[in-house]
């Protein structure tokens, strides 16, 4: 039986449109992500989502794939289109020239080049409705709104925990090794495909000698930078990160007391070194260097500082069920104990399972 296209059935539209818009992750940034449906008789009769930067955006592939039905039929889009030329024609004009009688999206677009489409398709008489599923598509596009908002002028922050269930980190012997299993670690290098950079502590470096690369599946358009947050520069000119700089970026964010010789050195070797005044100062500095979105691994004391500092948007628990007691390394070392009706609640995104283990997203509102 078909379905009226209003109400409730627009949210039902829309949240399919955000299921295509899923799709572009790792492969669009600095652009957002974009998912569009294009209804007609209560039936689906176009898709399409921003597939890669620099490629058709979601709207124009959902009115190709539409194509002569998409006279008449209502268009359901995450954000609203896009009213300039850039790297590809205004899609707000595409919708005008498909014969689009109604459109309906999520989010206006902050990108004040971009916006206004959604006015020059009403001016065309179309019929427009905004705001729905709205706090969802703002949510998937947490990133790329960030750089628009009041903290503009520092990355959006992510981050992400490994833990036992009853909050550990690593063990009594500051052992962590392979806390969560393979599905789990799977999903953690898809987020970080998505990220302009992958952030450790120096002591995390000193400890694991990590890559901080993407590996897996999904194969980022540009590979993240790599950062590591380490005040007196102790970061090893042997160690696998400072190896390959000249292939992946590294850049080594320390303080003013660090050693010249050291950052001499690791200049020489490829690594940007930034000096900073404290950790605020040290993420403008990142930004400036056009990193805008931030994946933080850890340690205890890096990710105590973030929070600490309310530098911390989105915040994703990898939950394995073991328990390592309380001797195990709490996640969270210097932060101060608030009282439970002074404490900082966040906002649950997500729930869901990964083999065993449990991946919980949470964000700062």
């Amino acid at each position: 039986m078909l379905v009226r296209e209003r109400g409730a059935d627009d949210a039902r539209w829309m949240r399919r449109a955000l299921e295509l818009a899923e799709r572009g992750r790792g492969r669009v940034s600095p652009n957002p992500l974009v998912g569009a449906v294009v209804v007609r008789d209560g039936e689906i009769v176009g898709e399409g989502w921003h597939g890669e930067f620099g490629g058709p955006h979601a709207e124009v592939v959902a009115l190709r794939d539409a194509g002569k039905k998409a006279r008449g039929a209502t268009l359901y889009l995450t954000l609203e289109p896009c009213a300039h030329h850039g790297k590809t024609p205004p899609c707000s004009e595409a919708i005008l020239k498909a014969g689009i009688s109604r459109m309906v999206f999520a989010i206006p677009d902050p990108h004040p080049p971009a916006s206004g489409g959604a006015a020059i398709v009403a001016n065309g008489g179309v019929v427009v409705r905004s705001g729905v599923e709205e706090e969802r598509a703002r949510d998937l596009n947490g990133g790329f709104l960030h750089r628009f908002g009041p903290e503009r002028d520092r990355p959006w922050t992510v981050l992400k925990l490994a833990l036992s269930i009853d909050g550990r980190m690593a063990d009594r012997d500051r052992r962590s090794g392979w806390i969560t299993g393979e599905e789990a670690r799977r999903e953690v290098h898809r987020e970080r495909a998505e990220m302009d950079a992958i952030a450790v502590g120096g002591g995390t470096v000193l400890k694991d000698d990590p890559r901080l690369t993407v590996r897996g599946d999904i194969v980022p358009r540009k590979a993240p930078a790599r950062v590591v947050f380490d005040r007196q520069l102790r970061l090893p000119l042997d160690s696998r990160l400072v190896r390959t700089a000249e292939e992946t970026p590294v850049i080594a964010v320390a303080s003013r007391e660090a050693g010249t010789d050291a950052a001499a050195d690791l200049r020489r070797a490829g690594v940007d070194v930034i000096v900073a005044t404290d950790l605020r100062d040290g993420l403008r500095q990142l930004r400036e260097r056009d990193v805008s979105s931030l994946y933080l691994e850890g340690g205890a004391v890096l990710a105590g500082a973030f929070v600490s500092s309310n530098l911390v948007d989105r915040l994703h628990l990898y939950l394995a069920p073991l328990l390592l007691g309380p001797e195990g390394l709490h996640p969270f070392a210097g932060i101060e104990s608030p009282s439970l009706g002074g404490a900082a609640r966040w906002r649950r995104l997500e729930t869901r399972g990964l083999g065993e283990d449990t991946l919980i997203r949470l964000a700062r509102d």
